[in-house]
């Protein structure tokens, strides 16, 4: 039976940074025979983020977030599933709005705040977090252990991959202002260069993923 890979992509740009890396990911976990399922959380149905009605604190609902909105779906199939690949951008020094709802119900259904057993979560997956970011990776470190640690705690053994420095417009000169912080040559040059090696990089990690 191949394995089931749930894939979430918490950016709202197609065919940009986060959403290509995130699909040579899929690829990679595809070339295994692996089947993926795939969320934009920008199309989904309106959602939250936890509303700490602690639902998921009753034994009936244990492990599960009892919240019924467009994120219901996602839960599910995280929980059913053999892997998780994640990705978002970065904006303004933390992951996108909609990636932190889900982190919140994702993590926060498996918390039990108990001394002996802190995580009922009796089916933890591998994980993929992939986060972009138009500064460079060296800003993150702290940011990167955190989410790697909860994630690996909570949801199962989490891989990073982080890529800084990226492109976000084709043509930095159309912009109405300025982005005179920018270089743009150095920033169009990294793109043909450095990153399709780290778009190898996630295929690889999505292979290994789910093997």
């Amino acid at each position: 039976m191949s394995k089931k890979i749930v894939v979430v992509n918490a950016g709202p740009r197609k065919g940009w940074n986060t959403d290509t890396l995130l699909s040579e990911a899929a690829k990679g976990a595809e070339s295994t025979g692996a089947e993926i399922v795939w969320f934009d959380l920008f199309k989904l149905e309106k959602f939250t983020g936890c509303i700490s009605c602690f639902g998921c604190k009753k034994e009936k609902f244990k492990g599960q977030c009892i919240c019924r909105d467009g994120l219901k779906e996602v839960l599910d199939a995280i929980r059913e599933s053999d892997g998780l690949i994640i990705g978002s951008p970065n904006y303004l020094g933390e992951m996108t709005s909609s990636f932190r709802a889900l982190y919140e119900r994702l993590i926060f259904q498996n918390l039990t705040y108990n001394k002996e057993n802190p995580c009922c979560n009796e089916h933890p997956v591998p994980v993929l977090f992939v986060m972009t970011s138009n500064a460079p990776e060296s800003f993150y470190q702290d940011m990167k252990k955190n989410y790697q640690q909860t994630l690996s705690r909570f949801v199962g053994p989490t891989e990073l991959l982080v890529c800084g420095d990226t492109l976000q417009l084709k043509d930095y000169s159309k912009t109405d202002w300025e982005w005179s912080i920018f270089d743009p040559e150095k920033k169009l040059k990294r793109h043909e260069t450095v990153f399709p090696q780290e778009c190898e990089h996630a295929f690889q990690l999505g292979a290994e993923l789910a093997r």
